[in-house]
């Protein structure tokens, strides 16, 4: 199957070669679903009802199934994140080290929930149950780099310095 004979709402693009490639290296096998939805994710950053249904007809499997398995690992996207992503562990070890509140600062200062992107597009915030790093607690992810033994002060600074916007006092 070629890639446009599999087109539903995604735009045809080096993306979607690349997407279609990896469903045909595993031979268009239903078992390998999780592994395509990593690559598309990787691919697009998100995930959305195009890809599920992109990926739900190579697959031929319903497209509730897709999303279903997609929903029910926290580490997939369904909405295009921001320039910048937060991800905070809120596994035990991380919850107990104080986490909770480095989510309420950062969401105090920039104006976002968890869950959430910006008005202007540029920083997103998400939890995650557990990114197996307990030694380390509080985890926080800050575009792709793991800050260990994460504090308020360091969290802010660094999506202050991401932002451009220079350092500021927590609240």
């Amino acid at each position: 199957m070629s890639p446009e004979s599999l087109h539903t709402g995604l735009k045809s693009d080096r993306r979607l070669v690349l997407l279609e490639k990896v469903i045909t290296q595993h031979q268009y096998q239903k078992e390998s679903l999780l592994e395509i939805l990593h690559k598309a994710q990787e691919l697009y950053g998100y995930l959305d009802k195009d890809l599920f249904l992109y990926i739900s007809n190579a697959l031929d499997l319903p497209s509730s199934h897709v999303y279903g398995v997609a929903t029910f690992y926290n580490l997939f996207k369904l909405k295009k994140p921001g320039t910048h992503t937060i991800t905070f562990c809120l596994g035990t070890a991380c919850f107990v080290k104080g986490v909770e509140q480095i989510i309420s600062a950062v969401e105090r200062a920039f104006n976002v929930e968890r869950g959430e992107t910006s008005a202007d597009g540029r920083l997103s915030l998400f939890i995650t149950r557990c990114i197996g790093a307990c030694a380390m607690a509080p985890n926080v992810i800050v575009d792709d780099e793991v800050v260990g033994g994460a504090s308020k002060e360091a969290v802010m600074n660094k999506i202050n310095f991401l932002l451009g916007d220079g350092k500021v006092e927590t609240r």
